[in-house]
């Protein structure tokens, strides 16, 4: 057998040893380095996240004018300028991250959220689109494509994003917040409804010998991806004579997170309803979960009545609150009315929820006297919505409500629901 020879072995492994024993000194310094520089950032991020944002930018660019290019330190601070409202520069950073990186997942996020923030949502889902072929897993990814297609009006497909999250695991309540908070109608048509009907009956009963009132009205409604539309046959039987108007009521997708409601409403020549009615209220998504919205509505019987709203909505996982502000212009300071409105979606769907509302409400007008009077009043409801299969639910109501004339109310309602 033929033995190496072990002087050449030594003439081999004394070079190699010596060349590792020259670069442990770099490679050690190299190591320290990356770790001061990642100390550095989370520091900075410490400065941008406690409101510190300016301070946090010229950090940042100080250590790019250190480490040009560096794909961590422009992610940084194009998350920064986007968290403070800069969004070309925070387009500028990010865009360079994934150009150089296509496969930084987190690069693409971020892009995703400046585009979102400053209220180009498409381009936010195309980004999102890239997070999620990177993180096909990842729920997060998911949820933000959605609410980016969600807000571009594309309904049916962050419906799809939504039930994906939900299969991944995502926060039950996360999710049946984005999916309330769809546009009204797109949700049932994102599920494959397209057909609607309604039918309520109401009654009201008077303290004082007042006559009790009955009312009935009965709807069909189309569903589409960007809204729905419904018309409504309404009988109100009042004072001992009845009367029947038609309505067209509808809602429809605006811009990004914003819809409005729109309907006109049409009934005898004189009676107990309205001539015409009609409303317009428009509601507008910001932040996480918030929605405001502004309202005019207006009544002709022989001559117009106005009303002017303004009301604040917040999504909290299962539950839902409202508060609408209304004021109707007439004799001294005019009418202001309060109404605050309590939801808990107990199946943490959009259908079955317990809804307490609470009003009250002040008046100046003039009597037939031509006398300053002041009036008041208070009510209370509680309902439940409910639907016993995917097609068929009910809502079930009952109030009370008193005011400065002496008559209470005691309200009852009912609504069939059938969807197909």
């Amino acid at each position: 057998m033929k033995r190496s020879n072990p002087s050449r072995r030594s003439r081999i492994r004394w070079p190699l040893l010596l060349a590792l024993a020259a670069a442990s000194p770099c490679l050690m310094a190299q190591t320290a380095a990356a770790d001061a520089l990642t100390t550095q950032l989370a520091q900075i991020r410490q400065l941008a996240t406690g409101g510190q944002r300016s301070v946090a930018i010229q950090r940042y660019t100080a250590l790019l004018a250190e480490h040009p290019g560096n794909g961590d330190l422009l992610l940084a601070r194009g998350r920064t300028y986007a968290w403070d409202g800069q969004y070309a520069a925070a387009e500028s950073d990010l865009r360079q991250v994934v150009q150089q990186s296509p496969a930084y997942a987190d690069a693409w996020s971020a892009l995703g959220d400046a585009y979102r923030w400053s209220g180009r949502p498409q381009q936010a889902a195309d980004a999102y689109a890239q997070w999620v072929a990177l993180a096909p897993n990842d729920p997060a990814a998911r949820m933000a494509r959605g609410a980016a297609l969600r807000d571009a009006g594309q309904s049916a497909a962050a419906r799809a994003d939504f039930d994906a999250a939900a299969a991944l695991g995502a926060n039950p309540d996360e999710i049946a917040s984005l999916q309330r908070s769809l546009l009204p109608g797109a949700v049932y048509a994102s599920r494959g409804y397209r057909w609607g009907v309604n039918a309520g009956w109401g009654y009201t009963g008077f303290s004082g010998g007042r006559q009790d009132w009955h009312d009935t009205d009965l709807s069909l409604r189309r569903y589409f991806d960007r809204g729905s539309l419904a018309l409504e046959l309404l009988r109100a039987d009042h004072f001992g004579r009845s009367d029947t108007a038609w309505a067209l009521d509808g809602y429809v997708s605006l811009w990004s997170r914003a819809y409005a409601n729109l309907r006109y409403q049409q009934g005898p020549a004189s009676g107990i309803l309205p001539k015409r009615a009609w409303r317009m209220e428009v509601f507008q998504g910001v932040g996480s979960g918030w929605e405001l919205s502004a309202s005019v509505d207006q009544l002709h019987f022989t001559g117009n009545t106005n009303f002017y709203g303004i009301g604040v909505g917040r999504y909290v996982g299962n539950w839902y609150a409202r508060y609408k502000l209304q004021y109707v212009p007439g004799a001294g300071s005019g009418s202001w009315s309060n109404r605050f409105v309590l939801r808990n979606y107990y199946r943490g769907d959009a259908d079955d929820y317990l809804e307490l509302s609470a009003s009250s409400g002040r008046s100046t007008d003039m009597d037939r006297f031509g006398t300053m009077v002041r009036n008041s009043n208070a009510a209370i409801g509680v309902s439940w919505a409910h639907y016993l299969s995917p097609h068929w639910g009910f809502k079930l109501g009952a109030g009370y409500a008193s005011d400065d004339d002496g008559y209470d109310e005691r309200r009852l309602w009912l609504t069939l629901y059938a969807r197909w």
